[in-house]
């Protein structure tokens, strides 16, 4: 009895150690939310905070904010990418998920 309760911790331990995150949480962005030529970074780090990692795309500075869950049930991903003026603000932006909310709202 006492084998059975350890191997079924064991279980619970390994299943709850393959649900990786990697990236950061952030809300989804709406469309309303954003304007080309408008929004700023100072208020890209107000709705989203921090971004994830930032770079360059053809000169152009470019942050991105990623989410991902992995485990038993399966994975899910969202990606939120801008791509900056030289004076700050958004050029363009993209965003992609198939958390499912979001696929209900963005179909």
């Amino acid at each position: 009895m006492r084998r059975h309760a350890v191997l079924l911790a064991l279980a619970v331990l390994a299943t709850a150690a393959c649900a990786l995150h990697p990236g950061r949480v952030f809300p989804s962005p709406e469309p309303a939310q954003i304007t080309v030529n408008v929004t700023d970074k100072a208020a890209l780090v107000r709705m989203f905070g921090e971004p994830y990692q930032v770079g360059l795309d053809s000169g152009d500075q470019t942050w991105r904010w990623f989410c991902a869950e992995y485990g038993v049930g399966g994975e899910a991903s969202k990606d939120f990418t801008v791509r900056f003026n030289s004076n700050g603000t958004v050029k363009s932006y993209s965003f992609t998920s198939n958390f499912p909310d979001d696929m209900k709202r963005l179909r």
